[in-house]
């Protein structure tokens, strides 16, 4: 590794034949063969890209080898380094974890706070990238409780940088938490933000944010302010039969928990006030025209999508505490009207 031309000449005794040789093909043909030897002798120009690291570690997991990736990249993490070697680093990082998992295993929870650490970071991409190492991180169990504790800054950062491939990255992190009860606090000062990222246009963020609400939806003390959120007047475009399959599928299971949560006996024990604007009154309020947007979906050509459509109307008509009395399942006059 690292030899010289002239070093790779006098190995492969090519430079007396080069000498006899001064003109000619022969001549040629044997300069041509000195210089790519002299190229193999060098180290491998793609060594720190992403595509050579795989490579690396999957043929080092063959072997069944420490390839010691992880823990360079974390080392020159540490270092001081411009923004795009951080993003470049952690992107590295993500990668080596999903592919050496008995490597990942081996990190520390110092290590996880390293990359927590980047969070704090100016430039977005290096949050992104921070973002999806944590993610990936997250995939080991006995990590799950260290990077819950960046739960609150991640909801932060959500919630203050619109910033599409951001909202994605936190979103999909604290998707694979469970989140603690000491967040919801903090989950109630971003429902609009997590509101307005479910109204986006970019559908990866939407799914993800609608995935988040459906989960906080089945949390008791958090679905007054869910339900309570303001939304924009063409809310129910959400469930547009045009819309991505993925995304209605996410909206429809969304709206069925939120059925299910008010009708439940402790949440109708409660007389609540909801303002004019609010999801509540979009999806369940008199004016509401959920119902024939579920009665179109019924017939959508993704299955799933039918499936779901179906389960929410009959949450809507029948309350989840008196659902094992058919005589008590009967039409809501807010959704279906004249008995439809």
């Amino acid at each position: 590794m690292g030899k010289t031309i002239p070093r790779c000449l006098q190995q492969l005794d090519l430079r007396k034949s080069v000498v006899g040789l001064a003109t000619g093909a022969g001549a040629i043909y044997l300069l041509y063969k000195a210089i790519r030897a002299g190229i193999k002798c060098q180290p491998p120009l793609c060594s720190n890209s992403p595509i050579c690291i795989a490579r690396l570690a999957i043929e080092r997991e063959r072997q069944g080898r420490d390839s010691g990736e992880i823990r360079r990249l974390l080392n020159s993490l540490e270092c001081k380094q411009d923004e795009y070697a951080k993003s470049m680093i952690l992107h590295s990082i993500t990668r080596c974890v999903y592919l050496l998992e008995a490597e990942a295993s081996a990190c520390t929870t110092d290590d996880i706070s390293l990359v927590g650490e980047m969070l704090d970071d100016k430039d977005n991409s290096v949050k992104i990238q921070a973002l999806n190492a944590l993610k990936a991180f997250s995939g080991i169990r006995k990590f799950r409780l260290k990077i819950q504790e960046h739960s609150i800054k991640v909801l932060e950062l959500i919630s203050t940088i619109w910033d599409t491939e951001l909202h994605v990255a936190g979103l999909r992190l604290l998707n694979n938490l469970p989140l603690p009860d000491y967040v919801h606090p903090q989950l109630r000062r971003v429902m609009p933000a997590l509101m307005e990222i479910m109204q986006s246009d970019y559908v990866l963020a939407q799914v993800q944010a609608v995935r988040l609400l459906s989960y906080l939806a089945q949390k008791n003390d958090l679905l007054y302010d869910i339900l309570n959120c303001q939304v924009h007047s063409n809310f129910l475009n959400l469930f547009q039969s045009s819309q991505p399959g993925s995304l209605l599928l996410e909206v429809l299971v969304f709206a069925e928990r939120l059925s299910e949560g008010r009708n439940s006996g402790h949440y109708r024990a409660v007389k609540w006030h909801y303002n004019e604007q609010s999801l509540h009154e979009a999806l369940f309020g008199d004016e509401s025209r959920l119902a024939d947007r579920l009665l179109s979906l019924v017939i959508h050509p993704e299955e799933e999508v039918q499936i779901q459509a179906c389960k929410v109307i009959v949450s809507l008509q029948c309350p989840q505490d008196l659902g094992s009395r058919p005589s008590a399942c009967r039409p809501s006059h807010s959704y279906f009207k004249n008995g439809e």
